[in-house]
């Protein structure tokens, strides 16, 4: 009889190239902290890339759209959906961005979104 293997847990992932970018406009635009990889159900291993805790937003960088990549396959699309669904009924705004919303101006009002003047 063949064992399963245990699902391993990788911990904290190293930064995409998305999400690098993400973070240099963020800061350059004077964006509040955020907290990285952040674990935001109490019982799922789920994490947002960005989380902004005060206004309860998290930010997600969706790479690999046009390669056919985890987010566009019917697994990883469903298993988004679960995971959004459950962020937004537990009090979470999800903001989602791709390569095309990752410039000064996008990065500026969403600045603006969680850090009312």
């Amino acid at each position: 009889m063949a064992t399963r293997a245990r699902p391993v847990f990788r911990g904290v992932k190293p930064p995409s190239r998305l999400e690098k970018r993400f973070e240099m406009l963020w800061q350059a635009q004077g964006g509040p902290e955020l907290e990285k990889e952040f674990r935001f159900h109490p019982i799922r291993r789920w994490r947002a890339d960005f989380a902004h805790l005060e206004s309860r937003t998290l930010i997600e960088i969706e790479g690999g759209i046009y390669i056919n990549g985890r987010h566009n396959r019917p697994a990883g699309f469903a298993a988004d959906l679960e995971k959004y669904l459950e962020a937004s009924l537990a009090g979470w705004r999800v903001i989602r961005l791709g390569p095309n919303e990752l410039t000064a101006a996008h990065i500026d009002r969403l600045v603006s979104l969680v850090q009312p003047s």
